[in-house]
């Protein structure tokens, strides 16, 4: 393999792994991240989330991989009718398990 190859290869890779993969969809940035369960609100489901924390060789960043696992997870959660999400366990592996809970004040 010629140098140049090699060393775009490489660029590349690195570049890869430093971008945000995960963006935030329309409703999610009303979803609240919680470290407990929130008193006063219903449980509405578990979701659980999953990205890459590993291209090729290369281990990604723990806390982009967990900041991309918040966000898919706050994306879940307007689909269960939720407006908070907890999470059940640290990630794992690139995955991770969400509480989805109703907090808000009913609108009529």
């Amino acid at each position: 393999m010629r140098p140049s190859f090699a060393c775009a290869i490489a660029v590349l890779t690195i570049a890869a792994t430093s971008c945000t993969w995960v963006h935030m969809t329309e409703g999610a940035s009303a979803v609240k991240v919680v470290t407990g369960p929130p008193a006063g609100c219903e449980k509405r489901g578990e979701v659980e989330v999953s990205v890459k924390n590993s291209v090729a060789f290369y281990d990604r960043n723990a806390l982009r991989v967990q900041d991309e696992l918040e966000t898919l997870a706050r994306n879940e959660a307007p689909g269960l009718g939720a407006d908070a999400v907890q999470a059940l366990a640290p990630p794992k592996d690139g995955a991770q398990r969400y509480a989805a809970w109703k907090c808000g004040v009913a609108r009529r």
